[in-house]
């Protein structure tokens, strides 16, 4: 294990907030649902796919814009933040269990699509993350 010198100065390296690129991923990801979907006869499916995809990016946008509100506050409020997070993962969740519950089997899709959305946008900020630390290495 390597340990950098006391005067050294921590470089963290800035993760990427734009929604471009994974916003492209997600789309490739979505079609390939949807033409899997049309072969097996569950096209449902690929239309939650897509409601849970779309889901996670508009919570996405509103999770960017809560902490820039926060951010530039006079007296920031992280307790704020935190329940309007709460909230709005909680009512996700329950739209998103709703679905599969009444529409099964193809309800599920909104559900795998919130997951493979969530993991798209947390690869692409992950990743180049831990590029720019494995550069000071």
């Amino acid at each position: 294990m390597t340990t950098s010198a006391p005067d050294s100065t921590s470089y963290y390296p800035a993760a990427p907030t734009g929604l471009r690129r994974p916003a492209i991923f997600a789309g490739v990801a979505t079609i390939v649902v949807f033409v899997v979907a049309i072969l097996v006869g569950h096209i449902w499916f690929a239309a939650f796919f897509l409601a849970g995809v779309v889901l996670v990016f508009i919570n996405t946008k509103l999770v960017i814009r809560a902490v820039d509100n926060v951010a530039t506050a006079e007296n920031p409020r992280k307790k704020l933040l935190a329940l309007n997070s709460a909230y709005r993962l909680g009512a996700i969740t329950v739209l998103a269990l709703v679905a599969a519950f009444l529409v099964r089997p193809d309800g599920l899709g909104a559900m795998f699509g919130l997951a493979v959305g969530q993991v798209i946008l947390v690869l692409n900020t992950v990743i180049p993350v831990m590029k720019g630390l494995r550069k000071q290495l």
